[in-house]
């Protein structure tokens, strides 16, 4: 059987896009065997895009993480799925909404020719909602982590920048203690405003880059003082950079950063 698929990616966050009627087929051995780096195509997740069932949303997008679980949002897939909406109509509108499991999105263009491989996308992600603090103890010593619910759930902690092999090493623990589990963020703040961020998200471990990650821990940031409401703060990830303004009393997020398309092709499934 073979599966017309289309390679994206925003700062190196990888996914597979896929036009289909229904998940109906998607189980998880199918999925984890696509984003296989070493037996399949290689991706973080697949993102299937299907019809929509808001009449107001243009298509519905279904986030698949690389192990098959479905999450609810994915900050740098949208922007994905936008461009792949954009280059597959010739007439669409630079703003249109996506439907998505944690609600119907609105999205804008902001930097696209028609049938450019890359485009700047700029997503309003609805409102944040805080969660409490969750405490870690790691060798005796208490770790807090500020809970952020962006339609997903983060934990966000602001410290010392973390090595690679330890974020892999407590991520997973520290996501485990939350029902359901969690995508974890380790920051630093910077002097000139922006934040460092490292990522681990629940279903696919560390990445390049996380949308939802960067709002949520902009939003944290925000109400504990460290960036003010309101501006756009720079959130430098391994990836890349994306921009993200949290607005003060409702907590709505707007993420903008960069979708890119790698390459189309057809796979044969045995």
């Amino acid at each position: 059987m073979n599966l017309r698929i289309e390679k994206y990616h925003g700062l190196g966050n990888d996914f597979i896009v896929v036009e289909a009627d229904s998940p109906d087929g998607f189980d998880a051995a199918r999925v984890a065997g696509l984003c296989s780096r070493h037996r399949g195509i290689g991706a973080d997740g697949v993102l299937l895009v299907t019809p929509a069932e808001e009449p107001a949303a243009r298509a519905r997008m279904i986030v698949l993480n690389a192990d098959g679980s479905r999450p609810e949002m994915c900050g740098n897939g949208l922007r994905c799925v936008v461009l792949h909406l954009a280059r597959a109509t010739a007439d669409i509108p630079s703003e249109f909404a996506v439907e998505t499991d944690s609600g119907l999105l609105a999205c804008r263009l902001t930097d696209f020719s028609t049938g450019a491989a890359s485009a700047s996308v700029r997503l309003e992600l609805g409102c944040a909602e805080t969660a409490g603090t969750l405490v870690f103890r790691d060798a005796g010593k208490e770790l807090d982590f500020q809970r952020i619910s962006t339609g997903n759930p983060h934990a966000i902690r602001f410290a010392e920048r973390e090595s690679k092999e330890r974020i892999d090493l407590l991520a997973p623990q520290i996501s485990a203690c939350v029902a359901g589990g969690a995508n974890i963020e380790f920051a630093v703040i910077r002097a000139d405003g922006g934040i460092d961020l490292d990522v681990w998200e629940r279903g696919v471990g560390r990445t390049q880059a996380c949308g939802t990650g960067a709002a949520a821990t902009v939003v944290a940031a925000a109400l504990a003082g460290h960036v003010p409401f309101g501006a756009d703060v720079a959130v430098n990830l391994p990836g890349g950079q994306l921009s993200v303004q949290v607005a003060e009393g409702s907590l709505a997020m707007i993420l903008e950063g960069p979708a890119v398309h790698v390459y189309s092709a057809e796979v044969s499934e045995s």
